[in-house]
């Protein structure tokens, strides 16, 4: 059912940075272009993945607007962008977050306590945006219905879920080998 999403991460050129390897993908950076059948084949798995009953489908900026765009049109539930960005309305909550390759912050707007959501991003590698996200989220007191990390690579997933007690469903499990991306797993084994 993958067939798409382990052809294009399969082809992913390899980027070192520092120490990290990173792979260039349309699924986590938005090049090469995304085939909208890949786009669907994902859309369709997370509709059968996630719990949707939800209020909203919130995505972390960037890389997860796509996913969360496709799968609220898929499923008529509006979605909101965690943003890299300050605006400064009111309510405006700052997450403070640490990646494998840096530092920043987030900004979460209109989001209210108990609302349920599904948190969509498009990779988990060092855990540090969903840790800091998912702590966030929490101390909000939103209800986390479903959280998703469309690529796992690395032991990203299992710290996230020993730090924070969430529950992650990854679609794909990667892993960078001699500098190729080996597929480990998908959801669907």
């Amino acid at each position: 059912m993958l067939k798409e999403v382990k052809k294009s991460l399969e082809n992913s050129p390899i980027v070192k940075k520092g120490e990290y390897n990173y792979f260039v993908n349309p699924i986590s950076d938005g090049i090469p272009k995304m085939e909208p059948k890949m786009l669907k084949e994902l859309t369709n798995i997370l509709k059968k993945y996630v719990n949707t009953d939800v209020d909203k489908i919130v995505a972390i900026e960037a890389m997860g607007i796509h996913l969360a765009t496709a799968l609220s049109l898929e499923l008529d539930i509006p979605f909101i962008i965690i943003r890299k960005r300050e605006y400064g309305l009111e309510g405006e909550e700052v997450i403070n977050q640490k990646t494998g390759y840096g530092k920043s912050k987030l900004y979460i707007n209109d989001l209210k306590k108990g609302e349920k959501i599904i948190l969509i991003d498009d990779v988990v590698s060092t855990g540090g945006t969903l840790i800091a996200t998912l702590n966030k989220l929490k101390e909000i007191g939103v209800e986390l219905v479903s959280t998703v990390a469309v690529i796992e690579k690395g032991e990203g997933k299992k710290i996230v879920e020993k730090e924070t007690g969430v529950p992650i469903i990854s679609i794909i499990k990667i892993e960078v080998i001699n500098g190729k991306v080996v597929i480990e797993s998908t959801i669907e084994d």
